[in-house]
């Protein structure tokens, strides 16, 4: 915990990037332990937290005014189907069932009892878990084909429900039983480009054939289909140009009243759930915020800038959610006064006169286009800057690409604005949260335009005198290390940079990538024989002699989408280069550091080379 700063002391002036503070990086990565997933059944509120102080992701209950821990030391609950997961548990008579992080496994927990496994397939990987009677769905990933099953939970007997497309997601047993939905998609479409709402009605015993519901003739992503009470089918379409809620009608989806904005993140995980049909709740994004409107249209939970994985009881409803000054917590919400009461989590170690907040950013560029993002001054009442200097700017670049930045307290972004660092994070074109045009942008420009909107966005807050453009970093993990490096390539106006896992090899990538997303590059940056000279073109290794300003990477060992031997490549390519390079790798790691000692220790060592620089 951060030591309290001293009372009624005068600020002392230090150079911008110089500042002292108490919230160290091991505060900002203890302060990073989050919220992941939440399920509401009969026997109460679970969720889990994924704490990076053992790397472990543990399943809690709410009973009786008090949260308790039902995961043993031996168990951490991860999905790793697709390497992002997600849905890695559900409610179940009696208990819950869980994938298991290191066998990858389906466990069976009874309340009273230990877990028990369920599956013995070690070549299997099992998500998106969904509660039907004696039996879960799931989501089966083998040695690369991908399937509905349903696994029976007193043997763990499986029943294959569905087979054959590429990629299935959130399989959904109406209340009745009788029919079964899910999400589907096939080579070469991603998951926020393309997919297909499909249906299967039960007689008896006998499943009837697949209907297509929507998404047969391309040009639109569904996600999220849930049924009602009723029975009726709901889920999102962005068909309308915004992931919207749409219900089906006789044979056709109707769309619902709703805001013009983005209802759901870009489905990187499973077990999304941005809207409850049945209760009337439903989450947006919009450019600058999130909101959770009731089923009386009231706005809930005003203080919190975003919401997701979102239950409700007869009483309340749940959400995890968090706000520019509260770290993520899971809130009930009575839904007839909506007061809220916060379960767990929220706050922030850091006082509120040293939180820095985000200032929504929209900036010219292209060609009459605009892109966005959130800029965070320093901030830290200990210090402040000589008043004829600007602070140093550090531009982080979201990985996905279709991801998006948020604007709730992160504590690794107070980490540099406490040391008198300025932080821009960027939704370049391309994001999520924009709309479907706005997503969609990036096909074909990976590697120019978000490199493009990393430059507008430093000239721009320049422009408006919030930073020293000549003091100026850019950092990125996985596809925004390949936007850092590629940003450092030429006539850059950035001193430096850090790639977290980045892409630098972007055809080496395809070759050896899962296959979640071995078409993705194609769609990103071109067909590989016909545009082999704009791969040549954004390939960082490729242009190591072009890059001047110096960089540091870090690199996990076992990381399965960013292989450790691209990382390698580049180091060595930029130091036969004479080029100043510094490389950390953490051998445990995988794609995205879980490990609170290597996360603290690249803080450090991130901010040490910058200030080296400086």
């Amino acid at each position: 915990m951060s030591e309290p700063r001293k009372l009624f002391a005068a600020p002392e002036i230090r150079p911008f990037g110089f500042w002292d503070s108490p919230w160290s990086a091991e505060c900002a990565v203890a302060a990073s332990r989050d919220f992941v997933e939440l399920r509401c059944g009969p026997a109460g509120l679970f969720w889990t937290l994924f704490d990076p102080a053992d790397g472990r992701t543990t399943l809690w209950r709410w009973q009786a005014g008090e949260a308790s821990c039902l995961t043993p030391d031996s168990h951490s609950l991860r999905s790793r189907v697709y390497e992002y997961g997600g849905g890695a548990f559900c409610l179940v008579p009696g208990g819950v069932a869980f994938v298991n992080e290191a066998d990858q496994q389906l466990y069976l927990q009874p309340f009273s009892a230990a877990p028990a496994v369920r599956t013995r397939n070690p070549d299997a990987r099992y998500g998106d878990l969904w509660s039907a009677g004696p039996h879960v769905l799931a989501v089966e990933e083998d040695q690369g084909t991908h399937r509905l099953v349903a696994i029976a939970l007193a043997d763990g007997e499986r029943q294959v429900l569905v087979e054959g497309a590429d990629f299935y997601a959130a399989p959904r047993l109406s209340p009745d039983g009788r029919t079964l939905a899910w999400i589907e998609w096939s080579r070469p479409a991603q998951p926020w480009t393309e997919t297909r709402l499909c249906l299967r009605r039960r007689d008896g015993d006998a499943w009837g054939p697949i209907n297509i519901v929507a998404g047969a003739d391309g040009g639109e992503s569904l996600q999220q289909p849930r049924f009602d009470a009723e029975g009726r089918l709901h889920c999102l379409s962005d068909r309308n140009g915004w992931w919207q809620p749409w219900a089906l009608e006789g044979e056709h989806l109707r769309p619902l009243p709703a805001a013009h904005a983005d209802h759901a993140p870009a489905p990187w995980q499973l077990g999304l759930c941005s809207y409850l049909p049945e209760a009337g709740l439903r989450s947006w994004l919009a450019a600058d915020r999130s909101d959770l409107v009731g089923a009386d249209c009231q706005l809930l939970a005003t203080g919190y800038s975003r919401f997701r994985q979102l239950a409700a009881d007869e009483g309340h409803y749940y959400c995890i959610a968090a706000g520019p000054e509260n770290a993520s917590a899971v809130l009930a919400i009575d839904r007839n006064d909506a007061s809220v009461q916060v379960l767990a989590g929220g706050g922030s170690e850091l006082s509120a006169d040293e939180i820095a907040r985000p200032r929504p950013l929209q900036f010219a560029v292209g060609d009459g286009e605009c892109a966005h993002g959130y800029f965070y001054p320093p901030c830290n009442t200990a210090h402040r800057g000589p008043e004829d200097q600007r602070p140093p700017l550090l531009v982080f670049c979201h990985g996905g690409p279709t991801s998006a930045s948020q604007p709730v307290f992160d504590p690794r972004i107070q980490f540099w604005t406490q040391r008198g660092f300025a932080v821009a994070d960027l939704d370049y074109r391309g994001s999520s949260g924009y709309g479907r045009a706005y997503r969609q942008r990036l096909a074909g420009g990976w590697g120019e335009l978000d490199v493009e909107d990393a430059k507008a966005l430093l000239m721009h807050l320049a422009g408006l005198g919030l930073v020293n453009p000549q003091r100026a970093f850019i950092r990125g993990s996985s596809a925004g290390g390949f936007t850092t490096l590629l940003a450092l390539v030429g006539n850059t106006p950035f001193r430096g940079g850090a790639s977290y896992y980045g892409v630098s090899a972007p055809l080496a990538l395809r070759e050896k990538t899962h296959k979640f997303e071995a078409d993705y590059l194609d769609w990103l940056i071109g067909d590989p024989v016909r545009d082999i000279a704009r791969y040549r073109q954004r390939t960082p290794v490729l242009r190591a002699w072009e890059i001047g300003a110096p960089v540091i990477f870090f690199q996990g060992g076992q990381d399965a989408v960013v292989v450790p031997e691209q990382t390698a490549s580049m180091v060595a390519a930029l130091k036969e280069a004479g080029r100043q390079v510094e490389c950390h790798v953490y051998p445990e790691e995988r794609h995205g550091f879980r490990n609170a000692a290597n996360l603290a220790h690249a803080l450090e060592a991130e901010l040490a080379f910058y200030r080296g620089l400086l």
